[in-house]
């Protein structure tokens, strides 16, 4: 029997993806816009999260949010949002596990980008594929909710690499879970030692104060 053939393409797709989230940065700078990227494992809190979010920067001041909503299926978190009397477009990825920059790009172009100061968009729900395709954000933040487990840096590494804010969430639930915190920023930090860590509850509150300054901040420093 011949050897088979075999077609390696996943550095080209990467590559592509790549060339696209770099004109996709390129774009946003010229129309001041800034744009987060956020993701983590379903279930997290992402879109608690964005909620709670949106609603202390339209507490905060004056400031255009536009939102992407990416799943699989449904609707249900971009009509959560939508409630918060901001612009949404939602995507459903066809089964795709993940966002790419040309996905990205068409939502982009839907919303109208240039219209907003800062666009969020919710990832689909894992802790692989997103972070291996660049989607061109300004920032990128992950949520880990405590009940996952300190483990998790070890057992998907690029997630954490690629994310400049980590938020654990859920962290009211500390009494009943194992979660050793110390050995989770050890562990982060022998993958990317200037991620910013923050742990939280948008259920009772506990240091959600530090993660609205600290995203309010951000978008002063950029000028918005």
């Amino acid at each position: 029997m011949s050897d088979i053939d075999i077609l390696e393409l996943k550095a080209d797709i990467i590559n592509d993806n790549d060339e696209k989230a770099a004109e996709i940065r390129e774009r946003l700078k010229r129309e001041h816009t800034f744009f987060v990227n956020i993701m983590g494992s379903p279930g997290a809190g992402k879109t608690t999260m964005l909620i709670e979010t949106i609603k202390s920067l339209k507490e905060s001041g004056d400031c255009k949010i536009g939102v992407i909503e990416a799943d699989v299926d449904c609707d249900t978190d971009s009509r959560a949002v939508y409630e918060l009397g901001v612009e949404v477009v939602q995507v459903h990825t066809g089964g795709s596990c993940h966002m790419d920059a040309s996905m990205t790009q068409k939502a982009l172009d839907r919303l109208g980008s240039a219209g907003f100061d800062v666009i969020f968009l919710e990832n689909v729900g894992n802790l692989v594929c997103p972070a291996e395709f660049d989607i061109g954000a300004s920032l990128s933040v992950m949520l880990l909710s405590l009940p996952e487990g300190d483990d998790k840096p070890l057992k998907y590494p690029l997630m954490f690499t690629v994310s400049d804010i980590i938020l654990i969430s859920k962290c009211d639930t500390k009494p009943v879970f194992d979660f050793d915190e110390t050995a989770f920023r050890r562990n982060v930090a022998g993958l990317k030692n200037d991620a910013k860590i923050i742990p939280l509850s948008f259920k009772n509150g506990e240091n959600t104060g530090e993660w609205f300054g600290l995203i309010t901040r951000i978008l002063k420093e950029k000028g918005f």
